[in-house]
């Protein structure tokens, strides 16, 4: 399996640390509103990724935070009148509803950083002593960025031109660094704030030491996979290496996965703009399972448009499997014979080889557009070859290698199982003797009272099908 390495600008072989094991980390959402769709990207993408290195066998330790200290928190809090864990609360709660809707699963570990405090302040200390970082005058603790030289090393930046920058952003407060490139760990309390005691100050963490201690509390001091979006190449991950390695002496994350923005009809999306959805607003529209097949259908690191035509594409496409997956069960509930005849053996070798095209695909820095293509080959070919004349274990075969590569995907295609009552059986079984009889006016009739108790019929040449509306 390749992994585009973002350290390292190029596909790298993945071996993990440990044989068999693999430490992942993904950096969570700041719990303050409400999740967006951009947010549901990152929580798809490497979800996935995750799901499918399951697959080959790897036992994942999959660590994703929540950021429930934060000055869009505390904002948030003010203007409600509230404390802030009232708010972050009550979001953490939110957000893990809309990634259950998503089918994300829960991490190994989803750790808060208010309750990783005392390793923050523990990972400082140890800044201090190694002489990384220094107290300013008010408490404020920074990081000596030039004292880490490998600064830079992941956002591919340089040093002078990052700094001939940060020099023309200095802000109220700031002069009292050393160096324009110094960045916060410490901060000392503001009226109103929520705060912890420390050595320096009564105060909170700055955001980036968050993800370093918690990484290294849940997952050591090493670890396989850093991942989240593009957006927090620099500085976020920039400075969590500087601070992990200058603490702990080690590499600290040997691939780094990012994945690219979303674009909303080719804009970015803000508020301003009137282009902002939180995964709410798009749910009302669509199955959870239709944002969640879109957001697979471009390679994760290429940009993805969102907008209601290719939502509209998403939802065809997933319609087209789930079609597959409904006309298999459909024949397995009438199938009669039920080794595979001589043909059948074949055909169920050559259906085979689409699992190895789909770990191919996925093999190839997880590329889900190149591996739902290969799903779509698989639906062709059980609607080419499969029927009411099919044998129970050639149905069950391909239903099941639907069922898996979908699975990985972390879409659910199967239709939720339905129980007709009796009086509805009974009125589908009268349709059917009226049909053979040619009174289709009684018929007809049938059909639209099902249709008033919500009840869709379908005829087929293997016969009726039914689904609830």
């Amino acid at each position: 399996m390749k992994i585009y390495n973002t350290l390292t600008k190029k596909k790298e072989e993945f071996c993990p640390i440990e044989p068999g094991k693999v430490r992942m980390y993904v950096c969570g959402p700041t719990v303050y509103n409400l999740i967006h769709i951009g947010n549901a990207r990152p929580m798809i993408v490497f979800d996935t990724v995750r799901r499918y290195m399951e697959h080959k066998g790897y036992t994942v330790n999959y660590v994703s935070n929540f950021t429930d200290v934060d000055d869009k928190i505390i904002k948030k809090a003010s203007e409600e009148g509230v404390e802030a864990h009232v708010i972050s609360e009550r979001y953490i709660e939110e957000c893990k509803k809309d990634m259950a809707s998503l089918n994300v699963m829960p991490a190994t570990v989803h750790p808060l950083a208010t309750q990783e405090i005392d390793g923050m302040e523990e990972m400082i200390q140890t800044l201090l002593d190694k002489g990384h970082a220094y107290v300013a005058a008010d408490g404020t603790v920074y990081f000596r960025t030039r004292s880490f030289r490998e600064y830079g090393k992941l956002s591919h930046k340089n040093l002078d031109e990052l700094e001939g920058g940060k020099r023309s952003l200095l802000v109220s407060g700031e002069e009292q660094k050393e160096d324009p490139l110094d960045f916060v760990l410490w901060k000392p309390k503001k009226e109103g704030e929520p705060f912890w005691e420390s050595p320096w100050c009564n105060g909170r963490p700055g955001w980036h030491i968050e993800c370093s201690v918690m990484s290294r509390k849940y997952l050591g001091e090493e670890i396989d996979i850093h991942a989240g979006g593009e957006d927090l190449v620099f500085p976020h991950h920039e400075n969590e290496i500087a601070q992990s390695e200058a603490a702990n002496g080690k590499t600290f994350a040997h691939y780094w996965m990012h994945n690219a923005f979303l674009n909303i009809d080719n804009k970015k999306m803000s508020k301003s703009a009137g282009n902002f959805f939180t995964v709410r607003d798009i749910l009302e529209k669509y199955d959870p399972m239709v944002l969640r097949f879109f957001m697979l259908s471009a390679h994760y690191r290429s940009q993805l448009n969102f907008s209601a035509e290719l939502m509209e594409a998403a939802k065809n496409g997933l319609d087209r499997i789930r079609a597959a997956v409904s006309n298999l069960e459909f024949f397995l509930r009438e199938a009669g014979g039920e080794e595979p005849r001589e043909e059948e053996k074949k055909l169920l070798v050559k259906a085979q080889e689409f699992a190895g095209q789909f770990d191919g695909a996925m093999d190839d820095d997880c590329n889900t557009a190149d591996a739902l293509a290969v799903v779509f080959e698989l639906v062709k070919f059980c609607n080419i070859y499969a029927n009411g004349q099919s044998s129970r274990a050639f149905l069950q075969a391909l239903l099941d290698e639907i069922l898996v590569l979908t699975g990985i995907c972390g879409l659910t295609v199967e239709e939720k199982e339905q129980i007709l009552d009796v009086d509805v059986e009974a009125l589908i079984a009268e349709r059917q003797t009226a049909r053979k009889a040619k009174d289709f006016a009684r018929a007809d009739e049938i059909r639209n009272m099902l249709l008033e108790k919500g009840i869709v019929l379908e005829d087929t040449r293997e016969g009726v099908k039914w689904k609830k509306v």
